[in-house]
């Protein structure tokens, strides 16, 4: 059970690893929307790949941090039959949602998207839109995300099942007190501080 409980923790960190770099799609997504509506208003002047790229950022960060935000447990819960029930009795029924529903659905996903991505990508398939993007990248974003989404799934699993063995505390609970903003804030200023910290090294 060690051996599983390390992997949970290595699906765990790479699940975070996404979720926080993700975060940074978010204001690339704005700058170019921003951008885009400035460069149109100022010189009547745009494409359409300008708009789609924002499509695809906004999928990226849909698709790919569905992991992360089952990692941070933020998916949309009904507790209102479960909630009743003891801990125990609602991991118990946690556990087997995620053997019988989640990882079924993560592979019928991934085995029909498939092969629509590597159809797009052998027929070189574009936007119908004028000066639209190539489509393959977008599509292929489906079955990245449902295969970070499993990972993280059993990751939960393992986790479940170890705290009915009692080896670890309640994995329901969320792992953060702060607000994503908060948060971001805090990356947003780490990376900061960490990028002035290297420029001044390199100066000496």
């Amino acid at each position: 059970m060690q051996a599983l409980l390390k992997l949970s923790r290595a699906i765990d960190a790479l699940s975070e690893f996404v979720g926080r770099w993700l975060a940074w799609l978010v204001l690339v997504a704005v700058l170019i929307s921003a951008g885009n509506a400035i460069v149109r208003k100022a010189f009547d002047t745009s494409s359409n790949a300008w708009l789609e790229i924002q499509w695809y950022l906004f999928s990226a960060v849909f698709l790919l941090a569905a992991g992360y935000t089952l990692l941070r447990q933020e998916h949309v819960r009904i507790d209102v039959v479960l909630g009743r029930f003891s801990k125990r009795t609602q991991i118990k029924v946690e556990a087997v949602c995620l053997a019988l529903f989640l990882f079924p659905f993560c592979f019928e996903v991934i085995g029909l998207v498939w092969p629509l991505v590597t159809k797009a990508y052998v027929s070189g398939e574009m936007s119908s839109n004028s000066g639209g993007l190539i489509r393959w990248p977008v599509y292929a974003l489906v079955p990245i995300g449902f295969v970070l989404l499993f990972l993280q799934g059993l990751s939960e699993l393992i986790k479940r099942v170890a705290f009915l063995m009692g080896l670890i505390d309640d994995p329901t609970k969320k792992k953060q007190q702060k607000t994503a903003e908060e948060e971001l804030a805090e990356f947003v200023r780490a990376q900061a501080e960490a990028a002035a910290a290297a420029a001044k090294g390199a100066t000496k």
